[in-house]
């Protein structure tokens, strides 16, 4: 049982991650996304295979006696997280034994957050973080190809119930696919959502590992674009090699803060794509522009 437990690893939007999977020996997801990196299969209602708590619960207290240095413990799966039956057993465990030395982090899809026993666990979370890809039953139906006894209308229902009780910090991420929900209305549509939900953040990206399907990822400028659809939302966009090939746009006072007006910008995603971090850092010492720290990433603001 040794892969239950996984990392330390860097996560550049979460810090230093020590991840557990409670799902290690086959994949049990209600989803068959076509940019699964685990690779396609059946969705289901239930898992089939359950670890116990104590089985979880053993080898991370071994690794945590050793006092790693972290910002985070992980839970994800090899499928979806909150199919687990146990996990707010689980998760007040972790806390009890932790003490609050880490932040505590899920990774989900989200299609279960109207369950009131879901909602209990993902409530003891310090970070939340859910995927939504699609606004539209269509999209919903061709790229998550979700399990039959789900629909993307009571999904967003309950995560706006969810969201509505939460406390912790809340995530969202969007990968886009070509030709599936990369169209602005989509994403329009997505962002209106999400704003509605009140996230503190949005992580947009696309395939950056091998799908189980065969589909295309888009361009880092087609992301830019589609970006401005989450105006005032704080976005976090991946940052790829080709982009430091990319000239950088310079950028006076005015123009920084007209930006940052549309939507805040990753401190290490402005670096990449514009000039003018040297003027950022002054414009912060005079109080004209704020750091605002998002589940540990950090953005430059406006002044709120």
């Amino acid at each position: 049982m040794q892969n239950i437990i996984f990392g330390p690893i860097h996560s550049r939007r979460f810090g230093i991650s020590l991840g557990i999977d409670l799902s290690p020996l086959q994949k049990q997801c209600n989803f068959d996304c076509l940019y699964c990196e685990l690779g396609g299969a059946k969705s289901v209602e239930r898992m089939q295979e359950v670890l116990s708590v104590e089985q979880i619960l053993s080898p991370l207290l071994e690794i945590l006696s050793t006092q790693p240095s972290l910002d985070v413990i992980t839970l994800s799966a090899n499928g979806e997280p909150t199919l687990y039956p146990h996990l707010y057993e689980l998760i007040t465990q972790i806390k009890h034994h932790t003490e609050g030395r880490y932040k505590t982090l899920i990774l989900s899809n989200g299609s279960l957050f109207g369950r009131s026993e879901v909602q209990k666990a993902l409530r003891e979370f310090d970070i939340v973080k859910f995927s939504f890809d699609c606004f539209s039953p269509q999209c919903f139906k061709k790229l998550d190809r979700p399990n039959k006894s789900l629909d993307i209308e009571a999904i967003r229902r309950g995560i706006l119930e969810f969201a509505s009780s939460y406390q912790g910090e809340l995530v969202a991420e969007v990968l886009v696919i070509k030709n599936l929900n990369d169209s602005l209305e989509e994403m329009q549509n997505i962002a209106g959502f999400l704003r509605e939900v009140g996230v503190d953040r949005v992580d947009l990206g696309t395939l950056d590992r091998p799908p189980a399907y065969a589909i295309e990822g888009v361009s880092p400028q087609r992301l830019q674009e589609l970006s401005l659809a989450f105006e005032g939302q704080c976005v976090s966009i991946p940052i790829r090699k080709e982009a430091h090939i990319q000239k950088r746009v310079k950028l006076d006072r005015e123009d920084i803060l007209e930006l940052l007006k549309k939507r805040p910008i990753s401190t290490e995603e402005f670096s990449t794509l514009f000039e003018g971090v040297e003027l950022c850092e002054e414009m912060l010492e005079n109080g004209e522009i704020m750091i605002k720290k998002v589940a540990n990433m950090q953005f430059f603001a406006p002044k709120s």
